[in-house]
């Protein structure tokens, strides 16, 4: 979310310039800070590794899904207030040539640090719980040291993005083309999709990438929505960097509007205009260097409703850390944004296993058939 957000800000300054000043103060006042001085991260945090002849240092940005954000009502399809709903390390090379967005399961069992509790009433202990949790217990904060105490990857920033504001950005962009490959009708999450290709916008935006029962045959269902995510997300930074966004200067500012208004960053990165610098060592990697893949997991023995990080998962984190491609073991796994629509055929839209291992790619050697049957897995289209 925030490379779609980024590939568009050194556009919109042209906008700004015409609009005046004014508009810039706008969009620069409409972005939270979240402060994390005070050691609240700790003083044990991982080294950053920045290779010897880069450019630029690479980022490690951590982007977090809200169920709602303070001053808001953003209790949506029964789900669980203050928990982090979503949660997605994006990594971006330090020559710029490629960005990788891992999802991270909220109901992946991990070992929690000790954590500054975010109502100010003193430190929790940790230890073993739900990804989600930390959100939960320490916010932003928690999250961010949760993720560098298990992945050993240094975090140059994080945004938080209210699920609210997710939908009116996706409004701004006219919708967001989605395939469901069978009616949804999710009495849990009181949710119901028709099945078919579409373009969805407000609620129903909202509802496809919360939806987690009654879509896909995987047992648990959290993994396919977060496949689903990643088509979505796919999908949407296809459109928002498109030329029907980038030479629309009312779509495009009301896009950056929407977007601005919906996240709060560490100070580090809390300006339009810090934003735009980052923006201007990344613009210009192209779609297909963009990919989003899930951290490999595997079914949590104690409790067939929760999972784990696999073994594997140290050798994607290494490879990250190093600035290294995620490489060919994980390559089948990766949703790129040049794909098609949301759901859709194509890198756009290709699910993972919900096996044990998933995340772990074979090479391209997958069939047709068994292509198929990982998109119905996830409630994707094949």
């Amino acid at each position: 979310m925030l490379k779609t957000v980024a590939l568009c800000l050194t556009t919109v300054l042209v906008v700004v310039l015409a609009v005046g000043f004014v508009a810039y103060r706008h969009l620069d006042g409409n972005i939270t800070s979240i402060p994390v001085g005070g050691g609240v991260l700790g003083t044990d945090r991982p080294t950053e590794v920045v290779p010897s002849d880069a450019p630029h240092r690479p980022q490690n940005i951590l982007l977090i899904g809200s169920d709602t954000r303070q001053g808001q009502s953003g209790h949506i399809g029964g789900d669980t207030p203050g928990l982090s709903d979503t949660t997605i390390l994006l990594h971006v090379s330090a020559d710029r040539s490629r960005a990788y967005g891992v999802s991270l399961p909220r109901d992946a069992m991990v070992q929690r640090p000790p954590c500054r509790r975010k109502d100010a009433h003193g430190t929790d202990p940790g230890g073993l719980s739900m990804f989600n949790a930390a959100y939960a217990v320490g916010g932003a904060a928690c999250t961010v040291k949760t993720v560098e105490r298990l992945t050993r990857i240094r975090l140059s920033h994080f945004v938080v993005v209210d699920f609210d504001g997710f939908r009116t950005m996706v409004d701004a962009l006219g919708g967001v083309q989605v395939c469901v490959p069978t009616e949804v009708n999710d009495t849990t999450g009181h949710i119901s999709l028709p099945a078919g290709t579409y373009t969805v916008k407000g609620h129903r935006a909202l509802d496809y990438v919360r939806v987690r029962h009654d879509l896909g045959t995987a047992e648990n269902g959290d993994i396919g929505r977060m496949k689903r995510q990643q088509a979505f997300l796919a999908s949407m930074t296809n459109k928002a960097v498109s030329a029907g966004t980038l030479a629309n200067p009312y779509r495009l500012y009301r896009f950056l509007d929407a977007a601005t208004k919906s996240v709060s960053t560490d100070p580090g990165l809390a300006s339009l205009k810090r934003l735009t610098g980052l923006v201007s060592s990344v613009r210009g990697i192209g779609l297909d260097h963009i990919g989003f893949l899930t951290v490999p997991f595997e079914s949590y023995a104690p409790d067939p409703n929760r999972l784990q990080w696999a073994p594997s998962a140290d050798r994607l984190w290494k490879r990250i850390r190093n600035d290294d491609p995620v490489g060919r073991r994980f390559a089948d796994d990766v949703t790129t944004a040049a794909g098609d629509g949301a759901g859709g055929s194509g890198h756009g839209a290709r699910g993972g296993s919900a096996k044990a291992g998933a995340g772990r790619g074979d090479a391209g050697h997958q069939d047709s058939a068994t292509a198929k049957e990982r998109a119905a897995e996830n409630g994707l289209c094949a």
